[in-house]
Formats: C-alpha cells, structure tokens, sequence
C-alpha cells in the first residue's frame, strides 16, 4: 500500500473517492486498461454498511463479465431461491431465479483487493475535498491522520454514494432527495433465527415501510429497511418500527432487533442534479439513487462501474466537452432506464390496500411476478 506521503510525487491518471462496489471496481477496471489509479475512501476496511448484501442477477452477470464469476462463491456468498413477502394478513412466496446474499464487508473488501491486484493503490481513513482545475489536472486536498497533502489527478471519479460532499461546494451541483423519499435503517443480528431459512429473502410491508431480511454466509442475519421519517419518530427509533412491522404481519419479533446497534442513511431516492464537472463524472449511488428490494443498488452501482470505464481512459487523455453529456447519456441508458420499474413498485407499496390485493394474487400464482423478477435481474447491457 502506498504511504500518504507518496501520493504527492506523481500525476494520477485517475483518482477514485469512495471504494464502494462502484469505485473499487471502476479503479480495478481502469487500471486494467493501463492507467496509474489511486482509490481514497474515509472509511476502515472491512466495513459494514446498511443495506445492499444481496447481489441479483444483474449483479452477478457485471461481475461474470469483467472475469470475477467466482468471487461471490469464493466468499461463501449463499445461493438465493424465494422471496417471501408478507403484509397485514397474507403472504406470497415467489421463486427466484438467480441472486445471493453476501455481507457488505466480505464484498467490498474483496473488490478492493481486486483492484490492487490490478495495479491500483489505495488509501483508507481519507477524507477527499475537491480542488481546483489547474492546466490538464485536477486537485484534490486529501487528510489522513492529521496529515494533508494535494494530490493531482488527470480525472476524478466521484463515486462517495448517497450522502457524499465531494462535490457539494460545486456551482449548481445538489443531490436532492425527491418529496417524501424514505430513509433507509439496517442492522446485522449476530444470528439467523430458525424461521428464516438460508437462500429465503424475508420482506415485511407495512404502509410506513418494509423490512427486508436474509441470512449472511457467515450466519449471520442482515436486516434492512425503508422508513417513512415519521414512523420512525413516532415508535422511538428504527429498531422498534421494524419490530412494529414484523409483529404487524405476523412474523416473530427477533431478539436484539429493537435495542440493536442500527444506522441510517440520507433519504433514499435523490438525483444528482449533475453527473460531471470539469475533470470530474459522478457514478455509483453519488449520482442518484431509488428504494431498491432485492440487490438492485449493487446492480446499479457495479453497471455503472463498467460502463464509465471507456469514458474515463478517453477524459484522462483528452477532456472535452462532450464526455459529460456522453456519460449522462451512457448512465441513462445503463442505471436510469432500470430504476423506472423500483420507483413503480416503491409507490405501489405506499398502499397497503394494493400490496395485500396484490399479494392474494401471488400467493395462488406466484408466476404472475415473474416478469418484474426477470426485468430486475436482467443483465445491463454494455457498451
């Protein structure tokens, strides 16, 4: 690993901010075409994050195609095979095709690790603030233990998910949340109770939210959800609204959920009001995001990833003006289009009236789904 004072002594083609599956991937596939990256995140690696340990189809098949098909099951990534979901006096089971559950440390530490082994350096525990244009470069003010330096970097990627501020200070840039967005809330239970099979994806409804919940390949259980604010004020906190729902639906309340150690995020559907600016192209949840249910984010986030990378090596050799409108075009066509049908069924679960008359329907033939279960773990087509 490079050490922070080395960072000073080169021009870095790239540099990445946020080593997410979007940035630790990107910097994996940009260094494979030859390019010197450099991949900064403010966090401690491994890191657990709030949502987003199931990888869909869509996921797998991104993954399949830039030669890393094995590393879910190298991790121990458990196969997924139903999707059971539960409102207010009925249940509907429906099979899944493709998709496991893989826990967020196990995931993004791997894809880290795959970028290094592809020439990229990386640097944990840094902040990253953006700086200036200046001749063919753009800097970047980075802080680590007390320490700060200027880096340069022919490109930046800003790639610092939902609540990032590498890019806040920009004119005209905003990332604003649409009119009454849900937050998003998640905790790990140290253990899978019994009543939740491996490979099963546990979805409880209720109008104030939904909460998901899977098993993890170390036996663990992951437990997240999306929240209308006010429910979470008016039961204390997420641990008790999610026991709220669970016993609204009739599913065992599970130990250690309402007093467990839970984390939020920013509100959950928000759009970048820009995806670039000089020097600069935003991907991953930093350039918007929409409630996802069974992996989609991570679909979202590794497409986006591949996507970029053409644009990248052309923008660290020559900046123009069209790059920025060719890469609103190019994340349009790869992410955009496919969060239409997660904004649909995020409004339909607004109303439970329809999720229980929906989920009668499912629960006598359960086939009926399938076409929004295939359109969810398509393959993002690649440019």
């Amino acid at each position: 690993m490079i050490s922070f004072g080395e960072v000073t002594k080169r021009t870095w083609d790239v540099l990445v901010v946020g080593a997410g599956p979007a940035g630790a991937l990107a910097a994996r596939q940009i260094a494979l075409e030859g390019a010197s990256v450099l991949l900064v995140d403010r966090a401690t690696f491994p890191r657990w994050k709030v949502c987003g340990c199931c990888l869909n189809g869509s996921a797998l098949a991104t993954l399949a195609s830039v030669a890393l098909a094995d590393l879910p099951e190298q991790l121990g990534a458990v196969p997924l095979r139903k999707l059971s979901v539960a409102a207010r006096g009925c249940r509907a089971e429906i099979p899944l095709s493709s998709g496991v559950s893989l826990s967020r440390e196990a995931l993004d530490a791997a894809l880290i690790q795959a970028a290094r082994a592809s020439g990229v350096e990386f640097l944990p525990e840094t902040n990253a603030s953006l700086g200036l244009v200046a001749g063919d470069y753009r800097e970047v003010m980075l802080a680590h233990a007390g320490q700060q330096i200027t880096a340069k970097a022919k490109l930046v990627l800003a790639a610092d998910g939902l609540g990032g501020k590498l890019l806040a200070r920009q004119d005209d840039f905003s990332a604003g949340a649409e009119k009454k967005s849900r937050i998003g809330a998640g905790v790990v239970l140290p253990t899978r109770p019994p009543f939740i099979p491996p490979g099963t994806v546990f979805m409880a409804c209720s109008k104030g939210g939904y909460v998901g919940l899977v098993g993890l390949e170390d036996g663990r259980l992951d437990v997240a959800a999306a929240f209308d604010r006010q429910t979470v004020l008016d039961a204390g906190g997420p641990g008790n609204a999610a026991a709220n729902i669970l016993a609204e639906v009739g599913w065992p309340v599970l130990d250690g959920l309402a007093d467990g150690p839970w984390r939020g995020t920013a509100a959950l559907t928000r759009q970048a009001s820009r995806l670039s600016c000089e020097r600069v192209l935003v991907l991953g949840d930093a350039a918007g995001y929409v409630e996802p249910f069974t992996g989609e984010g991570i679909a979202w986030a590794l497409a986006s990833a591949v996507a970029v990378t053409p644009l990248v090596i052309r923008a660290a050799e020559q900046w123009d003006a069209t790059i920025s409108s060719e890469w609103s075009r190019t994340l349009q066509e790869t992410v955009r289009n496919r969060q239409i049908l997660c904004r649909v069924v995020a409004r339909a679960l607004r109303y439970p009236a329809l999720v229980r008359m929906v989920l009668k329907l499912l629960k006598f033939k359960p086939s009926l789904a399938m076409p929004v279960v295939r359109r969810l773990n398509a393959p993002v087509h690649l440019r």
